[in-house]
């Protein structure tokens, strides 16, 4: 190994997020519909039968996949999926920041126009309902806020021998900001409250 190997090694490497090739990556769509009273928000339900938050609220979106363009083609295809609409249906689609989640997960999301919410036909297998909600109920009411508390606990073949303080070390903790609107009787809450936070966060700047 000598220098110009390094060199050129470096010279061609693109950084990005250390550890993001290992992160399950998601793509989330944010639609936004109009009724007679203003703007909308669209949320799914998601259907009872899924194994993983059955019966949570969300938005419209899942895995990217390995033939997905980019992420914002697999906000496209997952959303016109769950709802059973055409591409064409989507217009206006703009990415908000993408989030990285304390459980392995890259969260790409995305706003758009949902035209003609008429023809929308749920897929039974992922959405149970839908509903949507005043965008202005959200610019009106912040959500509130609880923290979650990370506990420490080094597994039982630690090497505590290695590390200054031993088992006395000074970890430092983590806690994690959980969002919730309340709306009616909805609760919307987790990354789907996180986003949508963001979201109101872009439009009162």
């Amino acid at each position: 190994m000598n220098l110009n190997h390094i060199q050129s090694k470096l010279k061609s490497h693109t950084p990005s997020i250390l550890g993001s090739d290992k992160f399950s990556k998601f793509a989330v769509m944010v639609p936004l519909i109009k009724k007679a009273d203003g703007i909308h928000v669209l949320f799914e339900v998601r259907s009872l039968q899924l194994r993983r938050q059955p019966g949570e609220i969300c938005f419209p979106g899942g895995r990217i996949d390995p033939e997905d363009i980019d992420e914002k083609s697999a906000a496209i295809r997952e959303t016109t999926e769950e709802l059973g609409i055409s591409k064409e249906n989507l217009s206006e689609v703009y990415p908000l920041d993408f989030m990285i989640s304390p459980f392995g997960m890259m969260i790409y999301p995305f706003v758009s126009y949902l035209e003609s919410p008429e023809k929308i036909q749920l897929n039974p297998a992922e959405v149970g309902e839908i509903f949507t909600v005043p965008l202005s109920y959200f610019i009106e009411n912040a959500p509130d806020l609880y923290r979650i508390h990370f506990k420490v606990e080094p597994e039982e073949n630690f090497p505590f021998d290695l590390i200054v303080g031993g088992e006395n070390y000074n970890w430092r903790t983590r806690a994690l900001d959980e969002y919730f609107y309340l709306y009616e009787e909805k609760a919307i809450w987790g990354l789907t409250a996180k986003i949508l936070s963001h979201f109101i966060e872009i439009l009162k700047q």
